[in-house]
């Protein structure tokens, strides 16, 4: 199968073309959704977060207070990086799972791993089954931050938000494809479709 890692900053729009390869015939694997799972009730990571960070973080439910957790992590490196070190290996155990789930069912040979901290990480590197291909949503940052006030989110914490991840540039370096998400849906949507062609193409080519 092809692997695809998939990225993009906040309010890019990388889970909206996510979706739309998925119309098109791709798996997709949230790997946001991954990391909410692995701190849920019963999750690989509740035990050793607790004991890391404290066992004030446990929620009703028995799984991590995410909120609080994010109180602890943002904007301390130190913390984020021991938080990291718990979480992202537990994750890459899940995406094996899912993606030899996938091929068990030969449904698709095309994977695109869902993924905000692509360059900032080894999510999706570090497993057996690692990411070939890069491709980075990108879009302006007026345009983001309109979308994530329009989301309810504040001025500040938006650009604060955006501030704290990766630069365009780094994802771009990183990347084999980027797709520009500044203008409609219809562009959108025909930009995606031009992706799955391409990717196709690279999973007949391995297949050949």
């Amino acid at each position: 199968m092809l692997i695809v890692g998939l990225t993009g900053g906040i309010g890019a729009g990388k889970s909206t073309v996510a979706q739309l390869l998925a119309s098109h015939g791709a798996a997709v694997v949230d790997v946001d959704a991954l990391g909410r799972e692995i701190i849920a009730p019963e999750g690989s990571a509740v035990k050793p977060v607790l004991e890391r960070f404290g066992s004030h973080l446990r929620g009703s439910d028995g799984g991590i207070d995410r909120p609080a957790l994010a109180t602890v992590v943002f904007n301390n490196p130190d913390e984020l990086a021991a938080l990291n070190e718990i979480s992202h290996p537990a994750i890459n155990n899940l995406l094996d799972e899912r993606i030899e789930a996938i091929a068990a069912t030969r449904a698709t040979d095309v994977v695109v791993l869902d993924m905000a901290v692509l360059v900032e990480s080894t999510l999706g590197r570090d497993t057996r089954f690692p990411y070939e291909v890069v491709v980075t949503v990108e879009a302006p940052p007026d345009v983001r931050l309109q979308r994530l006030t329009g989301r309810g989110m504040t001025t500040d914490d938006a650009k604060a938000r955006l501030t704290s991840q990766a630069t365009d540039d780094q994802r771009r370096e990183a990347s084999n494809f980027v797709i520009g998400n500044g203008g409609g849906t219809d562009d959108l949507a025909d930009a995606a479709g031009q992706l799955w062609d391409a990717l196709r193409n690279l999973a007949d080519e391995r297949a050949a």
